[in-house]
């Protein structure tokens, strides 16, 4: 009769290291409590399940996921299910066989869970989309534990150049379908999409290669005359816009700015974590204009918004781009960016504030805050406790001063050269 293993804790397995990885050999360790159940650990440091049983007096193993992603606990329950399959006749081996998983369904498996995560509906599109369009004509109807690095290559070559920031994005999403599989059973090893240590040996780095497309923005020295014309012009799309100027806030957060996020006599308006791209609540200070701008704003009837469109709802991305198009169409030439010629736009007006800002030389950290960007590392905004209100709030009245073409900007300059 067999010995039996000695039933191993989490922490008796967590602590196991190869013996000797010179060798080039895999070594198993035996955890106990589910007969033939091991941990797999290779000379490179990488760890998987693997069960090993009996059928029909053939000898026979499975991969059961990796470690840790597949825990102690999920490795003996999975052994579990596989050893009460052996012994009501059926072969767990052939059975996965048989209905061995495609990229198509994985994808769709991890698609269900990914997808809730994202609030934005253009955002689950795309998600879908490049999956569809580029990875699914290659490695649809393929077994995900056929899949090799020359198969994601097959997808990813034929655009990586012209399309780099797409193909780089559709990299880490074949990665993460590939990541759902193998947690789940369906495959074992190394991911072949992985770019640390991998693709990155093949492939050129994207930030070499692609093209980085900013907004347009609104020259510095054109931004007084610009402002001007949107103060001269009616519409609720005006006034957002004219908002947005104010807070250098993000289109997103302008149209759909809540009157219940304003506190006038606070003077600070207060954009909730779930509208914040980076899921974060981001306290706006108003100055004077931008108060002044909410007072005067007409109060629709049973509509929430501050901005709201004029059948319901908050006012569109496409209401603020039309604006922004019939100021640039009115002038001669335009209001067009420096650097590309192109005409300024919408979320080029925060490009404009950081320019002034860094021309002013204020704190690179203040600046950021504004725009509401991650500054430092996670932990140095853990310890970071101030958010820099009063700081913030006087510059942006410096900015807005800007705007309006007071004297405040001159002054600074002129007393900056004496």
């Amino acid at each position: 009769m067999p010995k039996k293993a000695r039933e191993l804790t989490a922490l008796d397995v967590k602590r196991l290291q190869h013996p000797n990885p010179a060798s080039g050999q895999k070594h198993r360790f035996p955890v106990g409590g589910v007969n033939g159940l091991y941990l797999v650990a290779a000379p490179s440091g990488a760890r998987s399940w693997l069960w090993r049983y009996s059928f029909c007096n053939r000898r026979k193993a499975m991969g059961i996921g990796p470690y840790p992603d597949v825990t102690l606990a999920m490795a003996r329950d999975r052994a579990r299910e596989m050893a009460d399959k052996v012994w009501r006749g059926i072969d767990p081996s052939a059975e996965r066989s048989k209905r061995r998983m495609t990229f198509a369904n994985a994808m769709e498996e991890f698609l269900k869970v990914k997808l809730a995560e994202f609030e934005n509906i253009k955002h689950r599109k795309q998600w879908r989309v490049t999956l569809d369009t580029y990875a699914l004509p290659v490695l649809g109807v393929m077994p995900v534990d056929k899949i090799s690095v020359a198969d994601v290559l097959r997808v990813l070559n034929p655009i990586w150049e012209e399309k780099t920031e797409t193909a780089s994005r559709l990299r880490g999403r074949i990665e993460m379908v590939l990541a759902w599989a193998t947690v789940n059973g369906h495959r074992e090893g190394d991911n072949p999409a992985r770019w640390r240590g991998n693709l990155d040996a093949t492939l050129a780095k994207p930030g070499k290669i692609a093209k980085v497309i900013h907004q347009p923005a609104l020259a510095i020295d054109e931004a007084v005359e610009w402002y001007a014309d949107v103060r001269n012009r009616d519409g609720i799309a005006t006034r957002a816009l004219e908002f947005l100027a104010l807070t250098a806030a993000r289109s997103g957060e302008v149209r759909g700015a809540t009157w219940s996020e304003i506190d006038l006599d606070r003077c600070k308006w207060t954009v909730p974590a779930q509208r914040m791209k980076a899921r974060r609540e981001h306290i706006v200070p108003l100055t004077e204009g931008a108060v002044k701008l909410l007072v005067d704003a007409p109060r629709v009837l049973d509509s929430e918004y501050v901005f709201p469109a004029a059948r319901g709802g908050a006012l569109s991305d496409a209401a603020m781009s039309a604006c922004m198009r019939r100021i640039n169409e009115a002038r001669a030439g335009g209001y067009l960016d420096r650097q590309s010629g192109r005409p300024a736009t919408v979320h080029g007006l925060r490009s404009t504030f950081r320019d002034w800002a860094a021309d002013r030389g204020v704190d690179h950290t203040l600046a950021e805050l504004v725009l509401a960007h991650a500054v430092g590392s996670e932990t140095e905004r853990a310890y970071r406790r101030s958010d820099m209100i009063d700081r913030r709030r006087n510059l942006m009245a410096d900015w807005a001063c800007f705007l309006q073409g007071e004297t405040y900007w001159e002054d600074v300059n002129s007393e900056a050269k004496q």
